[in-house]
């Protein structure tokens, strides 16, 4: 295990497509990264799948979620509502994934939402977002070995149907995350 995890919010964003909120959250059973969220954020990426996908099962999310709350010690974040209030962004809505950011103490927010976080805004809390491609790419820089572990368990996973890995790279590209996926195949033999 890594002796200090970085302590990230994961947005809702990240966690709405299922192969990325399994890659982020088998990254953080890892060790590597020390993965938080919010009541909040729950109910943002759920609320954002039953909309795009209305034949989905809400008790089916509902498992999810208790399954990544158990999935990730100390992963929900609570007692941050009281900084909400203080905070400034660009998007007021936003204010609780920050307020959870300062609460625990995270380094960074994980988000595709760059424009939401901006870095005068975070840089007082000593907290910045980063795009999910370049925090993996950070995370591969530290340790490739425990990033492309988390990958192979993930794609070792996957039955119905199974994917190569190169298939299971192929979807992560077209969910944001090209860079990675570049670095990632140099080590496609051991995924």
């Amino acid at each position: 295990m890594i002796q200090h995890p970085i302590t990230a919010i994961y947005d809702a964003n990240i966690l709405y497509p299922a192969p990325l909120r399994d890659l982020f959250i088998r990254i953080a059973q890892t060790g590597l990264v020390r993965a938080c969220w919010t009541e909040q954020i729950h109910d943002e990426w759920i609320r954002n799948v039953l909309k795009d996908n209305p034949r989905l099962d809400a008790e089916r999310l509902a498992r999810t979620k208790a399954l990544m709350n158990e999935a990730i010690r100390d992963s929900l974040v609570t007692g941050h509502e009281d900084l909400i209030d203080s905070l400034t962004l660009p998007d007021a809505d936003d204010r609780h994934v920050l307020a959870a950011a300062i609460r625990v103490r995270a380094s960074v927010i994980v988000t595709f939402n760059l424009k939401d976080f901006p870095r005068d805004q975070l840089c007082r809390f000593e907290i910045e977002a980063q795009h999910p491609d370049d925090f993996l790419n950070t995370l591969l820089d530290i340790s490739p070995g425990l990033v492309c572990s988390a990958v192979r368990r993930q794609r070792e996973s996957l039955r119905n149907p199974a994917r190569t890995a190169a298939e299971l790279l192929a979807t992560f590209e077209r969910q944001g995350l090209p860079k990675s996926v570049a670095r990632l195949t140099e080590f496609a033999a051991t995924l």
